[in-house]
């Protein structure tokens, strides 16, 4: 049979015969860990077979019954004592495991642990808060966003050089902020954000973009189209940036328009009872 063939060139994960595997493409990095938020699994084999790859690893595993479906198998889908092919292919995946240990630390224990690791668990933390924006669970993800920066913010920093590496690890934070608090309408949080990104890269354009995108939301248009504007003499040919600011410049000509003509009928009215209390 094909699975017969296949068995011939593949390698026994636990030496019993259950779990069988080929590698088509290796991966690289370290196997993936048993917290990985990868392993939301249900068959035993599979989660076995996931803790032997790696980022980018594209594999075969065949799973005898006992490690797949048992002997009732699944029905009507799946076959009593039926043995299971899988295909595998890890993108990523992200170490919660890592993340957890760190958060059930002190902030004194927290802040002896190497710069690096703390690095790591932001960039978990802002990985986790993209894949719930993703999935427009937009209050999660500002969750995870806002965790990732009081823990860069808790760190003492001990030199000009750590500093630096902690603003680079706080603007992207920052901008996703901006980003999810204008999903969630709430621009004048998102403008805070987006000014605290401009603190860190005053020439982001970004973050000018954000601060527009919250100023417009706010009805403020001379100051949306200032940002804009900024944002466009760094990138002229940005079709997002050119595309708010035509639209920008439209709402502004509009509200002057109306600003007018309220100013216009309220003279008349004054003019009107001038005349009146004259006559």
């Amino acid at each position: 049979s094909p699975f017969d063939q296949l068995r011939q060139r593949m390698n026994d994960v636990l030496g019993d015969g259950g779990v069988l595997k080929e590698v088509v493409q290796s991966g690289e990095g370290p196997p993936v860990p048993e917290n990985a938020s990868v392993l939301n699994v249900t068959l035993a084999g599979l989660e076995i077979g996931l803790l032997t790859m790696r980022k980018g690893e594209f594999a075969r595993f065949l799973f005898q019954p006992r490690y797949a479906y048992g002997s009732m198998g699944c029905p009507p889908l799946i076959p009593p004592a039926a043995v299971i092919l899988y295909e595998i292919q890890i993108l990523d995946f992200l170490d919660s495991g890592q993340v957890d240990n760190f958060l059930a630390m002190s902030p004194e224990e927290q802040s002896t642990v190497p710069l690096a690791t703390l690095l790591e668990v932001v960039c978990t933390l802002r990985s986790f808060g993209n894949r719930c924006f993703n999935q427009s669970r937009y209050d999660n993800a500002k969750d995870r966003y806002k965790q990732a920066t009081m823990l860069l913010g808790n760190r003492e920093t001990q030199s000009a050089a750590e500093m630096e590496t902690m603003e680079t690890a706080l603007l992207p934070l920052y901008l996703n902020l901006s980003l999810t608090e204008l999903r969630l309408d709430s621009p004048r949080k998102a403008l805070k954000y987006g000014n605290k990104a401009l603190e860190i890269d005053s020439a982001n354009t970004k973050a000018l973009f954000r601060c527009g995108q919250a100023y417009m939301e706010l009805h403020e248009y001379e100051s949306a189209h200032g940002y804009l504007i900024t944002a466009q003499a760094k990138k002229p040919f940005d079709s997002d940036i050119n595309n708010l600011l035509r639209k920008v410049e439209i709402c502004y000509k509009d509200s002057l328009d109306k600003q007018k003509d309220v100013y216009s009928k309220m003279f008349r009215g004054l003019r009107g009872n001038t005349a009146n209390s004259e006559s």
